[in-house]
């Protein structure tokens, strides 16, 4: 735990998630001043809307926030430029290869973490030179791993083959569970669903509601012949799964999807035809909440759980 806090300069181990249409300025300065990590998601922002969001971020916060860029984006070099311009510190990548900007990044004084789905990448990420990785398990909302492999199942495992610092990710939507991933070799957790539904989450208050709503069993891993990504049942989504059944290929989903799907469920609030990812951890969130509130049950929830644990000592 003291290594992520030391690594970010935070006050607790807690990383939010880089999450498109929810990770605005506003959800990010909040988690840094309720003490955690925020993270600014560049994955749906031009550059230009990136260079806005760091400047009203910097302007709302004088703690650490840092910026998570998905790889595979064609602008990525002007974002990665747009950062070194703003002085911001840390970076976590993902959907792509690490070595091709960790060097890079870490050349200008930035702290450089990757997310990764399986134990293969996480160690060619730590041979990249990361300062950190993020261990994302099936659980997860938005684009997720082809092994389907569990947060639970992934942390020893990762954590067995390496000691560099390890966030966990996916199903992490309490003290409860963020104490459970650091009983098994995480130093910190990363958590997205819980504040994508926060008030201070620029996703649409449609999807948040949506969130909200959803149940035991409401989220599925669908396109897993195009890109895994976890969604919450809706028209869109059965549309996809109907596709599936037939077998469609990956250039008849790639139609199916088209574009802006998923900034038309999650920004524009369109719970029909847009896609709504979402982790399960979805199905425990019962009320839109602020970040400061969010943060206190938290680690309120943490603190009682140790405290609990540590009178279970058997003989």
């Amino acid at each position: 735990m003291k290594k992520i806090t030391d690594l970010f300069n935070i006050r607790y181990p807690v990383i939010q998630g880089g999450m498109i249409w929810c990770s605005g300025w506003e959800l990010a300065a909040a988690v840094s001043n309720a003490g955690g990590l925020g993270l600014i998601g560049a994955g749906s922002m031009h550059p230009e809307t990136l260079e806005t969001h760091l400047k009203k971020c910097k302007a709302a916060t004088n703690k650490p926030f840092g910026v998570n860029i998905p790889l595979l984006y064609p602008q990525t070099d002007e974002l990665m430029e747009i950062i070194i311009n703003e002085g911001v510190k840390i970076v976590f990548t993902s959907a792509g290869n690490p070595k091709k900007y960790t060097g890079w990044l870490k050349e200008r004084g930035v702290t450089v973490v990757h997310v990764v789905a399986n134990k293969k990448f996480a160690l060619k990420a730590a041979e990249s030179g990361v300062d950190a990785i993020v261990a994302e398990g099936f659980e997860a909302g938005g684009h997720n791993g082809y092994e389907e492999t569990t947060t639970m199942v992934m942390i020893p495992m990762i954590r067995e083959v390496t000691d560099i610092p390890l966030i966990a990710a996916g199903g992490i939507g309490s003290g409860k569970a963020m104490a459970a991933a650091m009983a098994l070799g995480a130093d910190g957790v990363q958590i997205g669903s819980l504040f994508a539904a926060s008030r201070e989450s620029s996703a649409h208050h449609n999807f948040k509601q949506k969130i909200v709503e959803a149940g035991d069993g409401s989220t599925h891993l669908t396109l897993k012949n195009l890109v895994p990504v976890r969604l919450i049942e809706n028209p869109f989504y059965e549309k996809v799964h109907e596709a599936e059944q037939k077998g469609a290929d990956k250039n008849m989903l790639a139609s199916l999807l088209g574009k802006g799907r998923a900034k038309k469920g999650m920004f524009e609030g369109d719970t029909i035809e847009g896609e709504l990812e979402i982790g399960q951890v979805a199905a425990m969130i019962r009320e839109i909440k602020p970040v400061a509130q969010i943060m206190e049950e938290l680690i309120l929830d943490f603190n009682q759980t140790i405290q609990k644990i540590m009178n279970w000592r058997f003989k």
